[in-house]
């Protein structure tokens, strides 16, 4: 859906870290972008099949998707920006709910199901060998990638409550 709708469901903002005078760049980041996308889709929907057809590791599965209760938020900030409401209220309300959902969902959450792993070690290591790699491999890949993204969040947050500070200090100062 991303590929075939290009630009217009997002896409181009993740292609700005390089000029878009640049061909070559667009061209190369947004291959590895696209590239990206689809296997972090390959490796969860994979996970999820292998879960419901073999009855391993469903706690797993279902711990790594409820972190998807963070996407109708990152959905919502998506709009709220074409909307132009990037200094609205319900924007910064916003970052503040993805920043707990995120916290809560994708960080603490990831946290717990590597010390569960840990704990029940003895009996993730009687998987299939396939089931082991994915209950290693999926949450490892998504986790690090929870914790870049959390990164951003963190970024985004504090440059927004800053310009708002700035907007408020200015506002007193004039009356």
């Amino acid at each position: 859906m991303t590929l075939w709708q290009y630009p217009a469901l997002g896409g181009i903002e993740y292609v700005r870290i390089f000029s878009t005078r640049n061909a070559l760049w667009h061209t190369l980041y947004l291959f590895v972008y696209l590239v990206t996308v689809i296997i972090h889709h390959l490796l969860s929907g994979t996970a999820v099949a292998y879960s419901m057809f073999t009855g391993e590791a469903q706690l797993y599965t279902y711990m790594v998707l409820i972190s998807e209760v963070t996407t109708p938020e990152i959905h919502l900030r998506w709009y709220l920006d074409t909307a132009g409401m990037k200094r609205s209220t319900a924007y910064l309300i916003n970052g503040v709910v993805i920043f707990i959902g995120w916290l809560i969902a994708r960080v603490l959450l990831f946290g717990y199901m590597f010390y569960h792993v840990y704990l029940h070690y003895d009996q993730v290591i009687k998987m299939h060998a396939f089931g082991f790699v994915l209950v290693f491999g999926v949450p490892s890949a998504l986790g690090i990638l929870n914790l870049m993204w959390f990164g951003k969040i963190i970024k985004g947050l504090a440059k927004t409550l800053a310009k708002r500070r700035s907007r408020t200090k200015e506002l007193d100062s004039e009356n």
